[in-house]
């Protein structure tokens, strides 16, 4: 419990981490039954889509309201972008260059030769092509890491050379600005590569850094309009929670029914379908923001599973469930004996992951002030 009340938390946010990450954890168990073609295992591994879209949005929407404070409020200089990135980095780095080692030692033990190795210590295993099947799970933490830079030093490059009177205006401009540049990279994509299949749109559009920044952007554009028109998104909460239940319905059935595919709609894919889906989260922003206590049964299971949920990403998957599925063919398990697998999978996913946070995240996110 002294774990869930350190701090003051929004819970509407907190929830929204949780699902983001329990998505993940079902569109992973999805590899589990793999062998089973089913509606179910699609929407499995629709879920895990949409679970990382929210983790970019609403990391958008944290960073952009931490970012817009010291722009217009602070003195805005260099030292103060290596202050914000210290305390990203503290919360970031020790975390996942401790399991990029670990994801090494069983990927020697297992016999795994992994190439450009250098490239996953400077986040740019998957910058502009896709990147090694080796810890996948870290192509959206260099998405994250390179907005961390990208858009600090953007407003501290504007204050160099305009120094802005109206700033609330100038990082709306700028902001507005890298989302559009990113999104034009992927009609230059459209443009220059013939993609028509779905695995190749997952490693060469979905999971490249230079494709998806846009996402986070449209998260930081989310936290500038709560900052600035905080009225405004208020009243009309209820209305844009609507808007973006009927675009995960669509996302989740609607494309499908009207045959939406990517061997006859590439532009479609390649182009609008991850904006779309990031706005369609950002939707759901004023109505979770503004949720700021809870006092029901679940809610501190939710907190928890918050919590946790940067140490479940980074161990789910290459340390837990392919070291598991390395050790038991999968494929030839029945129904029963998957699901019972999958429970064993994600209880020891929840388990290792609370010590790692426990032990480790934590006391390593308190030094950041120190």
């Amino acid at each position: 419990m002294g774990l869930l009340n350190s701090q003051k938390r929004i819970f509407g946010l907190d929830l929204m981490r949780a699902v983001a990450i329990l998505l993940v954890l079902a569109g992973h168990c999805a590899w589990i039954f793999r062998g089973n073609n089913s509606i179910f295992t699609a929407l499995m591994a629709l879920a895990g889509f949409l679970g990382v879209e929210i983790f970019f949005v609403l990391s958008g929407f944290l960073i952009g309201r931490i970012i817009y404070r010291q722009y217009t409020e602070g003195n805005f200089n260099t030292a103060a972008v290596f202050h914000f990135l210290k305390r990203r980095w503290f919360r970031t780095f020790p975390n996942y260059f401790l399991i990029l080692m670990v994801n090494m030692v069983i990927a020697f033990f297992v016999g795994f030769n992994i190439e450009g190795l250098w490239r996953y210590f400077f986040f740019v295993q998957n910058f502009a092509s896709p990147m090694l099947p080796f810890f996948t799970e870290s192509w959206s933490l260099s998405v994250e890491e390179f907005a961390y830079v990208i858009l600090p030093f953007s407003l501290l490059a504007v204050i160099v050379v305009m120094k802005p009177k109206n700033k609330p205006r100038q990082f709306l401009i700028v902001t507005l600005l890298l989302a559009v540049i990113f999104f034009v990279t992927k009609i230059c994509y459209n443009a220059n590569t013939q993609n028509i299949t779905i695995d190749q749109w997952n490693l060469s559009v979905k999971a490249v850094v230079i494709y998806r920044l846009d996402s986070i952007f449209i998260g930081v554009l989310a936290g500038w309009i709560y900052m600035n028109c905080h009225d405004f998104w208020q009243r009309t909460k209820y209305l844009w929670a609507m808007l973006g239940t009927l675009m995960v319905g669509f996302y989740t059935f609607g494309v499908g029914l009207l045959g939406l595919t990517i061997d006859h709609y590439p532009f479609f894919w390649n182009v609008f379908y991850l904006p779309l889906a990031s706005l369609s989260v950002a939707f759901f922003l004023p109505v979770l923001s503004e949720w700021q206590k809870e006092k029901s049964a679940i809610a501190n299971g939710i907190t928890f599973i918050s919590l946790i949920s940067y140490s479940i990403y980074l161990l789910h998957y290459g340390v837990v469930l392919q070291t598991m599925k390395h050790i038991v063919d999968t494929e030839t398990l029945s129904a029963g004996s998957s699901v019972v697998f999958t429970l064993i999978y994600l209880i020891i996913t929840i388990f290792m992951s609370w010590l790692l946070y426990r032990f480790y995240e934590k006391p390593m996110m308190d030094k950041r002030d120190a």
